[in-house]
């Protein structure tokens, strides 16, 4: 491959394949990821045809982790990093020795030192930020609780990983490196409170210099009404503060962009930056599972079949336990646990980075990288059925709840023509409130678990789960209710239960929350009593209000005849 086209037959075999791979594995109901896998496996090394250039390949993985990490930014305010600091900061650190331990025990067991155990471990302990980001946002779970105490954990994850990058080379010696390669011993700690420095130092920058300019200098470029121009400053921002943070402040690529997404989180024009990095956010992400693919040897997996099980099982057995056990002894509830769990069950960018640094260092053994490559892409590709395990759990773990709390519900037998209610959140706690004030009887259906305890707390009649799974309808009275009000976000989940309603009691009467003209129409072809669309609303009551004002002041003194 000429040098003058290796970028450019690189992002075109990756991406085209990846595309065709992608096509195939979603026809056979699976992950598209498994695809972008395998196209990079086809283009990889270890593979005859074509193949691409894997230190390119790797770059263009870091613009996608980049973008993808501003983007997180961009949803995620500094209050909701301090909401989860008390589980996410002591969880990541206890999850990360946890992991680190096992890594070091299986290494024992094959014969290596326990310096070499020890950096495998960590190896095997940090999640992948794409892949955990990726599954989040499939499921619309990266806005909710769960979602930001994972992206929370990943955070602590990469400022560990970060300040074990600089200090590796100072511990080489001790830990049984090559001394030709490590630093000096003695300045270990000097090494640590100069890396602590750095990173206080750049968030303390970005906290209070950054949230200032960079918004300040967006709104200046939104202002000439260039759509070009705006786009690509704000990928000149993601970019230029990952890469300055990288090389004055020594943290990671990803970190930087993640502070430059939260700086401009609290402007009135994050949105439009995060659709307009979207599209090659994307683009990139796929490129990165591409790179992980071309590190992989299929023969590992001939050679060392048991190491590559052990590697596996640890990644996504014992660390997605360890993960388990400390969210739940938090106090948290088991759905929070078993989204960590299956969230942490698989490793990416940062294993080998670290391995790459091991085996420079002399720390780890050549085989080392071949069974943390390929216990990255059997975790990421079996990541997604770890969701689906869980999800099987947890619908079991709800159902005996429910039964549970049905016991403790004081619904009046004799209760006939009530409201079910399914949702109580902003919408749902107001449509409550206004049948309490008329006196109205009515039952809550609720799929937080937070929200049903408290609600039950106040002596309010409500059902624990998911209202379109079978048996929490029927134990909401359904049958002899006289309305449904579903005030549920998901349109998927407002369907289902909707259906379920409906083949209980077909005559029930349903009002129903809807965020679409599309959706509207489809539920009200549904026989649905009546299809609210906020905007709708919104219009309505605004029109109303200027035609108020309007009617009084042409009508009033002094108007115009």
């Amino acid at each position: 491959m000429h040098e003058e086209t290796a970028l450019i037959a690189t992002i075109a075999g990756g991406l085209g394949l990846a595309f065709l791979f992608g096509l195939v594995a979603v026809r056979l109901k699976m992950p598209p990821l498994v695809g972008y896998l395998l196209a990079g496996v086809a283009v990889g090394p270890f593979t005859p045809g074509f193949v691409a250039d894997a230190g390119l390949a790797s770059q263009l993985a870091e613009i996608g982790v980049i973008l993808l990490m501003f983007g997180v930014g961009l949803h995620f305010s500094p209050k909701d990093l301090l909401a989860v600091r008390k589980i996410a900061v002591p969880g990541a650190l206890a999850q990360i020795a946890a992991a680190s331990v096992l890594g070091m025990l299986v290494a024992h067991l094959w014969g290596w030192p326990w310096g070499s155990g020890l950096v495998f471990g960590l190896c095997l302990s940090v999640a992948s930020t794409v892949v955990l980001l990726r599954a989040l946002e499939d499921r619309g779970a990266l806005e909710t609780g769960e979602g930001r105490i994972a992206v929370g954990w990943l955070i602590v994850e990469d400022l560990v990983t970060v300040l074990v990058l600089v200090l590796l080379p100072a511990l080489a010696v001790p830990l049984g490196g090559d001394p030709g390669e490590a630093a000096p011993t003695e300045s270990l700690w000097v090494t640590i409170a100069w890396t602590l420095a750095y990173v206080a130092a750049f968030v303390a920058i970005m906290f209070v210099f950054g949230r200032r300019v960079v918004p300040w200098l967006l709104e200046r470029v939104a202002r000439t009404g260039s759509r070009e121009l705006f786009t690509l400053g704000v990928l000149a921002v993601a970019l230029g503060i990952a890469v300055g943070a990288s090389s004055l402040f020594g943290v990671s690529f990803a970190l930087g962009a993640f502070f430059a997404g939260v700086v401009i989180s609290e402007s009135d024009l994050s949105t439009k930056a995060a659709a307009d990095a979207l599209p090659l956010q994307d683009a990139f992400a796929v490129l990165f599972f591409v790179a992980v693919g071309m590190l992989f040897d299929p023969m590992v997996l001939v050679r060392q079949p048991l190491k590559v099980v052990a590697v596996v099982l640890i990644i996504m057995i014992g660390k997605s336990l360890a993960a388990l056990g400390i969210v739940l002894a938090f106090g948290r509830p088991w759905k929070t646990a078993l989204t960590i769990s299956a969230s942490l069950a698989q490793i990416g960018e940062f294993s080998f980075i670290l391995a790459a640094l091991g085996l420079s260092l002399g720390l780890l053994p050549p085989e080392a990288q071949s069974l943390i490559v390929a216990g990255a892409l059997i975790s990421i590709t079996l990541n997604p059925l770890a969701f689906v395990a869980i999800g099987a759990i947890e619908s079991r773990l709800a159902a005996r709840r429910t039964t549970r709390m049905t016991q403790d519900i004081v619904i009046p037998k004799q209760l006939r023509a009530h409201t079910v209610l399914i949702g109580h959140g902003r919408v749902g706690g107001r449509v409550a409130a206004a049948l309490g004030a008329h006196k109205l009887p009515y039952v809550v259906v609720e799929a937080d678990l937070d929200s049903a305890t408290g609600l039950l707390k106040q002596g309010v009649p409500v059902v624990y789960g998911d209202a379109a799974r079978p048996g929490v309808l029927e134990h909401a009275g359904v049958k002899d209710a006289r309305l449904l009000v579903v005030t549920a976000p998901d349109a998927f989940q407002a369907r289902a239960a909707i259906e379920h309603a409906r083949s209980i009691q077909p005559e029930i009467d349903i009002v129903v929350r809807t965020h679409s003209d599309a959706e509207r129409a489809y539920l009200e072809g549904k026989s649905v009593g009546k299809a609210v669309m906020g905007e709708h609303e919104l219009a309505e009551a605004m029109a109303r209000y200027a035609v108020e004002r309007l009617g009084a002041s042409s009508s009033g003194p002094g108007a115009r005849h």
